[in-house]
């Protein structure tokens, strides 16, 4: 009985040490995971879009709750004014989630431009998302007040071929982000005054 007390005490005590061990590992490497993504995925793709930007918008970030949700947002500076946004979204594609970033122009509420960010979509076709400028051109100037979707489904943008369900999801994405600029424009709005020259 004895040696059952011990191998239960010790046990207990290789779980608590295991679980804060990995518990700590978890906080030390999270910012520094977000980080790498954020150099490496999100911020070319960021910069990309707003390559006229008097700003950095990836420097020039905050985070806003929406919900329980907490959301990164990217702020574009031209002419002097902070009246560009960029909102990350997800959409289920052909083989996994697709992510994107999506920068909105608040001065009049048209799409500034989209980039593909991640994906796991076949290569060839569905990456194509990512990877032709000619797709992702199509949302460019674009208000949001009309939802997005492909020609097949009586939208006005041209699925890539063979990668109808891939086009589909960056649609949906793109609609998922304009929702959340709209839900939280006054909030965003109230955010970047000043931010401007």
């Amino acid at each position: 009985m004895g040696e059952m007390i011990k191998m239960v005490v010790v046990l207990t005590v290789l779980s608590i040490v295991s679980g804060g061990s990995l518990a700590w590992l978890k906080d030390f490497t999270e910012p520094k995971i977000e980080n790498q993504v954020m150099n490496l995925v999100k911020g070319p793709a960021i910069r990309q879009i707003l390559q006229a930007a008097e700003n950095d918008p990836v420097e020039d970030r905050f985070k806003i709750m929406d919900g329980d949700v907490e959301r990164n947002i990217f702020v574009g500076v031209f002419d002097g004014a902070a009246n560009t946004v960029v909102v990350e979204s997800v959409a289920n594609g052909f083989a996994d989630k697709v992510g994107m970033v999506v920068a909105i122009n608040m001065a009049d509420d048209t799409l500034r431009g989209m980039a593909v960010t991640t994906h796991k979509e076949t290569p060839g076709l569905g990456a194509m998302a990512k990877d032709d400028p000619n797709f992702a051109a199509q949302f460019t100037d674009k208000v949001t007040t009309n939802p997005f979707g492909v020609t097949n489904d009586g939208g006005q943008i041209s699925a890539l071929s063979g990668a109808t369900i891939t086009s589909r999801a960056v649609c949906s994405g793109v609609n998922k982000a304009v929702e959340i600029y709209s839900r939280l424009k006054p909030q965003l709005e109230e955010q970047i005054k000043g931010m401007g020259k």
